[in-house]
Formats: structure tokens, C-alpha cells, sequence
């Protein structure tokens, strides 16, 4: 379980590709030791674990399934990725509950700054409209962020200068695709409807 609050990004400095996963090598200033092999991090929103761990590089293995569901399957050497670790018991909760379960890629379809906020419309598949809910909560890219405006195919959040300072969503372009989890509670709450 995560928060969606990123302060550190990590760099891609290698890719090792097989015909239906990859490994992705990362070299980034969060701190990990030894024993955090095997443990659980937040990886642009995917929950990702890590296998292996040497000086500042962290290593961690994708399935089929992750490439297919996840802006992954476009990365390349020296993309810049969101990373958080797993929350601790007791933690603060400055975002909202984020799993890293990926639930679709949203693409970007226009990006207007009105004065250092950035506006972003997504466009996402309709059969995922259900899940937006004007002034709740989703991750982008692993980034905890407040949905300002709902439209029938796309939704639109407000990127504040500070997040995009610590976070790789300063990269985001027209027609990128972004790693995206709708909340976890409206998720359920339109599975108990049904």
C-alpha cells in the first residue's frame, strides 16, 4: 500500500528485454539496503518488487501482464520514473490509499498552464468513466492528484509547480500515455452496487 506522495524519481539506465517480460534497471537516489530485496515499490503507480539491489541501483522484474496494462511497455533508457516505497504502520497519509494495481492507460490529449499550474486532460476507454468522480481522488503515474473536471471520455486534474518539481510528470507530453489507478473506494463502492 502506498500514498501517492513522491519525493524521489528514479532514472531507467537499462532495459533487458525477453520475448514476454523484461527487467528494468533503475539508478536513483532512495536509499535501499540489502533486506528490501523482495519488498514491494511503487514504480510509476505499478506496485513492482524489487530483485535485486546494487550501490544505487535497484532492479526489478515485469511480466507480460505489467507490460500490457502499463505505460511500461514504452519505456527506454533514461525515462524518468515516480518511486515510492511501500507506507509503514503509523505512517502519515498525505495523498490517498494507492496499491499499484494499475487499472488502464490514459492518454494525454492537451495540456494548458494557466500561470505555473498545469491542466491536463486524460482521455481514457468509456467503460472506465464510472469510476471518475468529480473532485475524488487517482494516481497518475503513481502521483496522488484530485480530478478537477469530469467528461464523458476524459477527465481533466490541476498539476500544482511542486509536484511537478519532484515528480516525472513534468515530462508528460500530448499523446503520452500515463500509468493510471481510479480510488480504490469507488471501485468497490460500484462493485457493491451491482
Amino acid at each position: 500500500m502506498f500514498n501517492g506522495i513522491i519525493y524521489n524519481t528514479g532514472k531507467i539506465s537499462n532495459i533487458l528485454k525477453s520475448k514476454n517480460a523484461c527487467e528494468i534497471v533503475l539508478k536513483s537516489k532512495l536509499k535501499f539496503n540489502k533486506n528490501e530485496v523482495g519488498s514491494s515499490v511503487c514504480c510509476n503507480g505499478v506496485c513492482l518488487t524489487v530483485t535485486n539491489i546494487y550501490k544505487d541501483f535497484i532492479s526489478f522484474y515485469l511480466s507480460n501482464e505489467t507490460l500490457k496494462k502499463t505505460n511500461f511497455q514504452f519505456s527506454k533508457k533514461g525515462d524518468l520514473i515516480n518511486l515510492e516505497k511501500s507506507l509503514l504502520y503509523g505512517t502519515k497519509i498525505s495523498g490517498h490509499y494507492v496499491q499499484g494495481h494499475t487499472d488502464t492507460k490514459g492518454k494525454v490529449k492537451k495540456i494548458l498552464i494557466l500561470d505555473k499550474t498545469w491542466i491536463v486532460k486524460f482521455q481514457i476507454n468509456k467503460i472506465y468513466s464510472k469510476f471518475l468522480i468529480e473532485k475524488g481522488s487517482i494516481a497518475i503515474n503513481g502521483v496522488s492528484l484530485t480530478i478537477s473536471k469530469v467528461n464523458k471520455n476524459d477527465f481533466e486534474i490541476n498539476i500544482i509547480p511542486h509536484t511537478l518539481k519532484l515528480t516525472n510528470l513534468i515530462k508528460l507530453k500530448a499523446n503520452n500515455y500515463s500509468n493510471i489507478e481510479f480510488d480504490i473506494f469507488s471501485k468497490y463502492s460500484i462493485k457493491l452496487k451491482k
